[in-house]
This record gives structure tokens, C-alpha cells and sequence, in this order.
């Protein structure tokens, strides 16, 4: 799949950030495997909100490039930090947090992905402040899949003219879907709205729209995700231990 960000570390890893890297990308092999799939077609976000810099670089001394951010302040912080690094390839920033429309000059401006548009407004506003000598901001529509009250995204009902409008806006690339369903610890419960999720994004491809990425799956389900078509998973705890 053409750009996907994400990369496996190398074998040996001594510390216990990389020992996790190690097993998640061996969950993530596994379930391919049973799934039928390429384990090339879905890479790995970090998500390392509300862990330091320090744990990003130990990340990134395993191999990973990809990583995940939800709070505008905070993820600023660590990339104005993490700048100063020498490091051998840049780190591919993704927001995955809710939008405000008073942080999205910053989010376009020093982001390379986001995963939770669900308005036009703010993807306008994305669009029209992203620099573009940066070129398109990547960029998937979050879908309410589970229709929980407390959850952002669309309603699945609302997402075809969405995805329309969003496509034709000149600074962003329109990749997929994202989502975040209710949680469940039954396997076979947990495939439920990623395969929903999977459908949706069938039939926006049905109606012309060029999607590749489906952005779902965490650290207690992304092996459903992956058996329901996930590209990108979005893991936290699994590698950097519980949120403080």
C-alpha cells in the first residue's frame, strides 16, 4: 500500500519499550497470518499521548516512526523537543484526538496525518491553513460506528456526502475511515463494527472515492481489527504500559 507509515525493529531489543514493540509486531504478524493477509498491509501507530519524550526516542531507537498524539499542547511539546534529536528519518506525527477549530492551524502545520475529521468545518479549516510546500495532509473521517453519545465521527448515514465534500479539498488527501467502537472483550462481538467500518469504506470505493486505509484496532482488539481489513492499528498501553 502506497505511502503507510510504520516500520518492524530490528530482532534485538534490549529494552522494555522495544520488547513491547517486539510483541505487538508479532500480534499483529500472527493475526495476519490467520487472517490471510500480508503483514506488510498494516503498519503500526504508537500512541504515545500522555507519555514523554523520552519513551517516544526509546521507541524510535526499536524501530518505530509512526506515532500517535490527542492533545495539541502536549504533542507540541514533544516535537519541538524531539526536533533538536539527531535522527536518521524524521517521526510521522498522527492526531487521532478530537478537533478543535483553535488548533487546527497547528495540527496542519505540523502533522502528517489526522484521523478524526467529522465536520466540513474543520476540515476546511485544515485544508486552508495546511502549508502547502508540505503537500496534502493525510487525512480519515471518523465514524461514530457503535452510535454512542459520548463518542465523536459521523453517523454512518451522514458519511457519503462528507467524504464527497472532504475529497474535493485542495490540501488534504482523503485515505479512509477511522473508528473507535465500544469496548467489548468478546472476540467475535469485537469484529462487529470493524467489519461495519469495512462495508462503509466499500461503498465510498463504490461510488468513485479512492480509500486505503482503514484506521482501527487498539491494544485489546486490534487482532479483530486486522481480520476485518485494518491498515493502520492505533497501540498504546501494549507498548508503553499504562497511561499516568
Amino acid at each position: 500500500m502506497p505511502n503507510v507509515p510504520g516500520s518492524y525493529p530490528p530482532a534485538d531489543l534490549p529494552s522494555t519499550t522495544g520488547d513491547n514493540l517486539k510483541a505487538v509486531h508479532a500480534r499483529i504478524i500472527r493475526a495476519c497470518q490467520h487472517a490471510g493477509r500480508d503483514p506488510n498491509e498494516v503498519a503500526l501507530i504508537a500512541v504515545s499521548k500522555t507519555f514523554p519524550a523520552g519513551d517516544i526516542l526509546a521507541a524510535y531507537a526499536a524501530g518505530q516512526r509512526a506515532f500517535g498524539e490527542s492533545y495539541v499542547d502536549e504533542a507540541m511539546a514533544k516535537i519541538t523537543a524531539l526536533a533538536r534529536e539527531s535522527l536518521a528519518q524524521p517521526i510521522e506525527w498522527h492526531f487521532i484526538g478530537p478537533l478543535q477549530s483553535n488548533k487546527t492551524r497547528v495540527i496542519a502545520e505540523n502533522f502528517q496525518w489526522v484521523h478524526g475529521i467529522g465536520r466540513l468545518k474543520i476540515a476546511q479549516r485544515l485544508s486552508d491553513q495546511r502549508p502547502p510546500a508540505l503537500g496534502p495532509l493525510n487525512v480519515c473521517i471518523q465514524v461514530n460506528i457503535s452510535g454512542e453519545a459520548s463518542k465523536s465521527g459521523v453517523r454512518p448515514g451522514e458519511l457519503l456526502p462528507l467524504a464527497r465534500q472532504i475529497s474535493t479539498l485542495p490540501n488534504l488527501r482523503l485515505r479512509g475511515l477511522m473508528a473507535i467502537p465500544e469496548p467489548t472483550s468478546d472476540p467475535a462481538l469485537q469484529r462487529v463494527p470493524f467489519a461495519r467500518l469495512r462495508h462503509l469504506k466499500d461503498s465510498l470505493e463504490k461510488e468513485g472515492l479512492n480509500l486505503d486505509t482503514l484506521s482501527m484496532g487498539m491494544s485489546d482488539d486490534l487482532e479483530a481489527a486486522i481480520a476485518e481489513g485494518a491498515t493502520l492499528v492505533r497501540v498504546g498501553r501494549a507498548i508503553f504500559g499504562e497511561r499516568h
